[in-house]
């Protein structure tokens, strides 16, 4: 399991005084209220950045980070991920899952057979969809009960019936 997981993307800086607009990787936009830091591109940079001021505008989260004062100071991370610690995570329902947890899960049909590996998530209007890597090939699943039997994050697992015209 990820030690850290993506909250958000710094899209682009916002004014001259330091502040930066992120499109927010969450399902609780309003999360961000209540977040003290966020790490920089933990494999990369690893810089703790602390949260001083929190704004919303359309679908995007505007933050002011400490010790950021200018639009100089924080431009050379535009383009760059902001991430929380695990324990820092909200709590999930039950059958929730996070996203950094379900790629890479190998996965298996109804039937026993090896199918291939969760390669990404897909977050639609009605359902997210899974994309799984078969035969060189993309099989995109529907994340719905009569498509995902299982999914065991522990033992990196997920249980799929194929329905028909999946294939």
């Amino acid at each position: 399991m990820n030690e850290y997981l993506q909250v958000g993307t710094i899209i682009k800086t916002h004014g001259i005084r330091g502040e930066v607009k992120v499109y927010p990787l969450t399902d609780d936009v309003s999360r961000f209220n209540n977040l003290k830091k966020v790490i920089l591109e933990p494999d990369k940079d690893n810089l703790v950045l602390e949260i001083c001021g929190v704004k919303f505008f359309k679908n995007l989260v505007i933050l002011k980070f400490k010790d950021f004062d200018n639009i100089n100071d924080i431009e050379m991370h535009v383009k760059k991920g902001i991430y929380v610690a695990r324990e820092e995570a909200v709590d999930l329902e039950e059958d929730e899952y996070f996203v950094a947890d379900l790629i890479g899960l190998d996965v298996i049909t109804d039937e026993g057979k090896a199918f291939g590996t969760v390669k990404d998530v897909l977050h639609t209007g009605a359902n997210d969809v899974y994309v799984i890597d078969y035969d060189d090939k993309e099989i995109l699943v529907p994340a719905i009960k009569e498509c995902i039997l299982d999914i065991n994050i522990d033992d990196n697992l997920m249980k799929i019936h194929l329905m028909k015209g999946l294939l």
